[in-house]
Formats: structure tokens, C-alpha cells, sequence
């Protein structure tokens, strides 16, 4: 029988960061660090990402993925 292996949710969480960068960057046509460092540079990654685990991972990739441009740029926009 196989036995599942149970990811502490703290690691589920930054894997769907990454993901959430790498997908961004793909759209964007730029590298993960390029996006990382600017999601970085706001917050982003703090003070929307994470907090908002809960209900971003229940959308689309394609909902995600627009919703992180949308932010960054406004959060870039209002720096």
C-alpha cells in the first residue's frame, strides 16, 4: 500500500508563489527573477500573494496570471 506524504502548508504555499512568478514571467516574456524582484520591490509576494492564498488558488491559471500583472503594475504605478 502506498502511503501519501503530508507537505506542511507553509510549503505548499511558496510553491504556489513560485508558481505564481514563473507563470507571470512566462506571460510577461521576462525571466522568474526579473519578476520576482519586482514583486519583491512592492510587496506583492507579502501583502497579496500569501495573504490571499486561500482564494487565489482557487482560480484559473489564466485569472491568476492576469490578476498578478494587473497588481504589479498598479502597485509600480502608485510607488
Amino acid at each position: 500500500m502506498e502511503q501519501l506524504v503530508e507537505i506542511p502548508r507553509t510549503q505548499v504555499k511558496m510553491a504556489f508563489v513560485a508558481t505564481c512568478i514563473e507563470a507571470t514571467a512566462r506571460l510577461l516574456g521576462t525571466t522568474y527573477l526579473d519578476v520576482y524582484q519586482r514583486m519583491k520591490r512592492v510587496g506583492m509576494i507579502e501583502r497579496y500573494i500569501i495573504p490571499h492564498y486561500g482564494t487565489l488558488h482557487t482560480e484559473s491559471r489564466e485569472n491568476i496570471v492576469n490578476g498578478m500583472i494587473e497588481c504589479l503594475n498598479r502597485w509600480e504605478d502608485s510607488e
